[in-house]
């Protein structure tokens, strides 16, 4: 029940959470990161694959206090975004050598 006059309770861990840019400036700040690395996937960059960066990356996220500054983010596509996002949160454990999740 919310009283009223009172902000909507969060939570736990998003009082911590950074604010975030929302609507245009939010856009034009997405932007802005992806052009840093030509809009190309920074890890298959470093593999030396090509991809389209479709992910704007916090390599600490926000929700484990991480800051929404351009220094802690990188660009990413789909599937690398997926297994970092999987690491960063203990999900990911690897492959076997027979292709299977560990």
């Amino acid at each position: 029940m919310r009283v009223s006059g009172s902000l909507p309770r969060c939570a736990p861990w998003c009082a911590d959470v950074a604010e975030r840019l929302r609507g245009r400036a939010g856009q034009e700040q997405r932007k802005r990161r992806l052009m840093r690395s030509s809009g190309l996937c920074e890890i298959c960059q470093a593999k030396g694959k090509t991809a389209l960066a479709t992910v704007v990356d916090h390599i600490k996220p926000l929700a484990l206090g991480g800051d929404d500054a351009d220094e802690n983010t990188r660009n990413l596509c789909d599937p690398c975004h997926k297994v970092a996002t999987a690491e960063q949160f203990g999900y990911y454990k690897g492959v076997s050598s027979d292709g299977w999740p560990i």
